[in-house]
């Protein structure tokens, strides 16, 4: 059958694979997994849009989902798509306030949510929302209608022919979704996608996983532009897909699904990484040294295999043998294919170390309002490289402005921001290029590299510009720095906040019998400042004079989502940073350390 729809993927998913076991699973309490096979996957998102049109659902109308990873997401957004109606996707970390803008500027008139937390949310902006009809949740929460009864009220209105004649009226070029950006800064804006941006997209990605890869491990917010059309290219393929709902049961969720594919943000392999390296420094002897020699093995690591030397593969297939044939089977990616790293630049180590582990790395690149791909690693010659992205998509077109800025054009480029035609122009130009914001280059084979993002880039006091990024990216590639921010718009010089690395931080005050009793202490300590000094010092001497970090704070608070210091795909918002940290920024500027 032809897909030009989202919900055609569902249906081809039935027609082609009828024999598959599982289609979709999410894990419930009790360490059990709840599981849909392709037909029961149709049936309760049929048997939902009719629950949808008894309530009075009808094309175009918003329908929101406010949930953590789940298959009922997947089916909620196959049963709204498919009678006409919009998706509006929402993370189910944002505030009261948020909350109250999405609804109301959306006008969603159903909401099916997750979580107590989130359901006293919207209990208390219910009322300023009149468009709202209905409010449900997935789990009997005693207060609202649940899922088990809106499917139970589409048991008891189907009509296979309405849905047919619905579906039959669904044009590609139709709003499918509208994604409101999380954002580092400002309001957040409605992405309008079509159906045809985002099938687009599978269309020219399909061919990038092997053939043998059947199970997919979803964990990124599926109201994420890029974990949402993983998914769906997931269901293209026939894969099954496993849903995990917090971030802590990833490594459980590996060694008990096997997953031979997923997706990350670069702060979640660091921290796989470091649970790796923990593990050899916990070996003693001679097999803590064999254990250190296989990373440093990894760590040089080149992915085309002419660039490796015979002695090296004869040394990296020893390593394999002894380290990380055991690293893969801790994981649970004893059968690994791809691992797909998006949201920020990857350091090229860590690129390096999960490639010659097993679990090869493909970078991509693009934002929600390009659906959201506009770049990505391949299987071609060179076509994964470290600090690139990859080549641009099929059938995208990608250049870089005079001002060093990336701009493209094709089937990636949203609709528009809905409600919002001035700031859809002030992106879109006349001509149809979208303007990312981000700043570029092209390599000499032609792959895309990333060097900051425009409206990060300060100018000192000097009258020296500086893109933080560059050294942000240096610095934290010391094993005691965790998070770093660069900060010095119109002063003499740079400066940074730090996060350090607490376990690297407390081993090394460990072996220094340094006593503390908090992190506070531990970072107040003269002996502990003098080293972070070093770090800094010894990575300015990669960076030109200007990008010199010279003065620094150390901070005993992580910055996370929680706190509200990170956004959902973990950026780091630096409006609120600098506001949080307004004080102790000034303070460097006006004194010495």
């Amino acid at each position: 059958m032809e897909l030009k729809r989202i919900y055609d993927i569902m249906l081809r998913y039935e027609e082609r694979h009828p024999k598959t076991k599982i289609a979709l699973s999410g894990k419930l309490a009790k360490n059990k997994w709840n599981e849909y096979t392709p037909q029961l996957y149709k049936k309760t998102a049929n048997e939902l849009s009719c629950a949808l049109l008894a309530k009075g659902i009808q094309k175009g109308d918003k329908v929101a989902v406010i949930s953590t990873n789940r298959p009922e997401w997947t089916i909620t957004q196959m049963a709204v798509t498919q009678i006409g109606a919009v998706l509006v996707p929402i993370y189910p970390t944002i505030t009261e306030e948020d909350y109250r803008y999405i609804l109301h500027h959306c006008e969603a008139k159903l909401v099916i949510m997750e979580g107590e937390i989130v359901m006293r949310k919207i209990q208390s902006v219910a009322d300023k929302l009149p468009q709202l009809k209905d409010i449900y949740t997935f789990a009997d929460r005693k207060e609202y209608p649940y899922w088990d009864q809106l499917i139970a009220l589409g048991k008891e209105n189907y009509d296979e022919g309405k849905l047919q004649e619905l579906r039959a009226g669904v044009d590609e070029k139709e709003c499918a979704m509208i994604i409101y950006t999380s954002g580092t800064t400002g309001t957040p804006k409605g992405v309008m996608l079509s159906h045809y941006n985002i099938m687009s997209q599978i269309e020219n990605l399909k061919q990038i996983p092997s053939k043998w890869s059947k199970k997919g491990l979803s964990f990124l917010p599926l109201c994420h532009a890029y974990e949402n059309m993983i998914v769906l290219l997931y269901q293209y393929l026939g894969m099954t897909v496993y849903y995990v709902s917090n971030l802590a049961t990833i490594a459980e969720a590996m060694r008990e699904v096997h997953p031979t594919m997923m997706t990350a943000v670069p702060r979640v392999l660091e921290k796989f990484y470091e649970k790796i390296e923990a593990s050899g420094k916990a070996k003693t002897g001679a097999a803590r040294n064999i254990f250190e020699w296989a990373v440093k093995i990894a760590l040089k690591y080149k992915i085309e295999p002419e660039d490796r030397s015979a002695i090296y593969n004869m040394q990296h297939a020893l390593a394999d043998k002894l380290v990380y044939s055991k690293i893969r089977k801790g994981l649970g990616a004893d059968n690994f294919d791809i691992l797909v790293s998006g949201a920020a630049s990857l350091k090229p180590e860590l690129c390096s170390f999960f490639s010659a582990i097993g679990m090869p790395v493909f970078e991509g690149y693009g934002m929600t309002e390009t659906s959201p791909v506009i770049a990505v690693s391949c299987r071609e010659k060179y076509g994964r490289e470290a600090n690139t992205v990859g080549f641009p998509l099929g059938g995208v077109d990608v250049a870089i402005t005079k001002e060093g800025e990336i701009i493209c054009s094709g089937h990636n480029v949203m609709m528009g921001y809905y409600k919002d035609e001035a700031q859809t122009r002030e992106i879109i130009d006349e001509s149809g290029w979208l303007h990312t914001g981000d700043m570029g280059r092209f390599t000499e084979r032609g792959q895309l590299v990333i060097t900051g993002r425009i409206k990060n880039i300060f100018k000192t006091s000097m009258g020296k510009y500086v893109n933080p990024q560059v050294i942000e990216e240096k610095i934290s590639q010391s094993k005691y720095i965790d998070q770093i921010v660069a900060v010095g718009e119109n002063q003499k010089f740079v400066a940074a906040l730090i996060v350090p690395n607490f376990s690297e931080i407390k081993e090394w005050c460990e072996s220094e019998k340094i006593i503390y009793s908090h992190p506070k202490e531990m970072i107040d300590n003269l002996n502990v400042k003098n080293l972070i000094k070093s770090e800094i010092d010894k990575y300015n001497k990669e960076l030109s004079k200007t990008e010199n970090v010279m003065k620094f704070e150390i901070l005993a608070d992580e910055w996370t989502q929680d706190n509200g210091l990170l956004t959902p795909t973990l950026k780091v918002k630096r409006n609120k940073i600098a506001k949080k940290y307004a004080d102790l920024i000034q303070n460097m500027f006006e004194h010495n350390q």
